[in-house]
């Protein structure tokens, strides 16, 4: 019998010592240390499975294995072009966001192509099959368990001869001779290798549902992303129908690469022209409006950039951007300041990011200061004018990667005006739009008045 062995874990990256410290001494994290006891194997015990041996690898790069289409492009554009064999794929978000809704609508569409397995460890199979009626999914070739063990899926799923696998949720899950509750660091640690392990082994595609802290990550500690191929995050504003998954790890496709949907009562829709949802204005142009072209992934969105300047009667004047860093907020008023003459230090300033999309890239500089000139002056902006940008500290406005396609874009959704960095101006002029390049920040907003 193997003796147990009594360690302590860090939530936080995953790694363990022999005692407890206040310190993890691998992260450098404050009180994130959980002892557990784990049964050692026999010694000189080998793992069960099969022998692994080398191979040359170009005996491997010719098998060409197709990706599995979701049923839904979005997705399959976040995955990098559909479910890879073999794949490992980690999915979080917030409570009732639709994680489990998206996946049992995917493994609905992948069923009628080859054998699917949906184990749940939170609901019962009447409840799941419950839930797949109301949102009117074939069920012929779907196969719904509610199981707990991980060894007791696995064995399943290889019975079953499962091409993908779905986990929901893997908080839920246990592995044999692990003593830790469900969701202890742990068993999310070995209940994950042992998911790894199977979907490596037998070329099975697995789904990982994933709860999330009040942070906003995963719970868990980070090593469990590490181990997977792929994590996803859905994201939403409080209130809103549309979904926006995100992929954080992709070794299969890009990274950030963004997918939206739309909850509705049949579940969820895929929206395919996300550029409708973000340019929302109305019918007469107002002040404070700007549109830019923003780049997730490898797709240009356009995106409306609101700005509101009040006069303030505070004695430190409100800095506030939604959607938008707040340090870059502060970086261009100064720049509007320095190098234009816009002064706004008496005045409270607001930002908002239309359609609950984060803007990280710095191409959407030049749309929120010429938002943030717009609603000072009190003159609206042209409706069919894009500006995209980055502002540099000295005045000038620097190029953004992709031009021209965030021109094509523009022009294809009917905005006929468009003022870029010098450097991003076109070498062929393009169909349906005129651009104006400038050079530097004060240029730009000249050529606004």
């Amino acid at each position: 019998m193997a003796k147990p062995r009594t360690a302590f874990v860090c939530s936080s990256c995953g790694a363990d010592t022999p005692r407890w410290t206040g310190q993890c001494p691998s992260c450098g994290e404050w009180n994130t240390l959980a002892s557990f006891t784990e049964a050692r194997a026999p010694g000189g015990a080998r793992r069960a499975g099969p022998v692994a041996a080398a191979q040359p690898i170009s005996a491997v790069a010719g098998a060409d294995d197709a990706r599995l289409a979701t049923g839904f492009g979005e997705l399959d554009r976040v995955l990098g072009g559909g479910l890879v064999p073999g794949s490992v794929t980690l999915i979080g978000g917030d409570p009732g966001i639709g994680k489990s809704t998206l996946l049992l609508q995917c493994a609905a569409s992948l069923a009628a192509g080859q054998p699917v397995l949906y184990a749940t460890g939170e609901e019962s199979v009447r409840q799941v099959a419950e839930r797949a009626r109301r949102l009117a999914l074939p069920d012929a070739r779907l196969s719904v368990v509610a199981e707990t063990s991980v060894e007791r899926i696995v064995e399943i799923a290889g019975e079953a001869a499962a091409r993908v696998l779905v986990v929901d949720s893997i908080q839920t899950m246990s592995a044999a001779g692990v003593e830790a509750a469900p969701g202890a660091v742990t068993q999310l640690r070995e209940s994950t290798a042992s998911l790894v392990r199977f979907a490596k082994a037998t070329g099975t595609a697995v789904f990982l549902i994933g709860h999330v802290t009040r942070e906003g990550v995963i719970a868990g500690p980070r090593v469990l992303e590490h181990m997977v191929d792929t994590v996803l995050y859905f994201e939403s504003d409080l209130g809103s129908r549309f979904r926006v998954i995100r992929a954080v790890k992709n070794r299969f496709g890009a990274v950030n690469e963004i997918g939206v949907f739309a909850m509705e009562g049949q579940g969820l829709r895929e929206v395919r022209n996300p550029s409708a949802i973000f340019l929302s204005r109305g019918a007469q142009p107002v002040p404070g409006s700007a549109v830019t072209v923003a780049r997730e992934g490898t797709r240009q969105m356009l995106i409306e950039v609101q700005a509101l300047v009040d006069e303030s009667a505070l004695a430190n004047p409100r800095r506030v951007a939604v959607g938008f860093e707040s340090n870059r907020l502060a970086l261009l008023l100064a720049v509007l300041h320095r190098h234009a003459g816009l002064a706004l230090a008496a005045h409270d300033v607001f930002v908002n990011v239309v359609g609950g999309v984060h803007l990280d890239e710095t191409a959407a500089d030049l749309a929120v200061m010429a938002a943030l000139a717009s609603s000072l002056s009190g003159r609206p902006l042209p409706q069919d004018l894009v500006l995209f940008g980055e502002a540099g500290l000295t005045g000038e406005v620097r190029p953004v990667p992709y031009g021209e396609e965030r021109l094509r874009e523009a022009a294809k959704h009917g905005f006929r005006r468009a003022i870029v960095p010098r450097a991003n101006a076109p070498r062929q002029a393009i169909e349906g739009i005129a651009v104006t390049a400038v050079a530097g920040v004060r240029d730009a907003l000249a050529t606004l008045q």
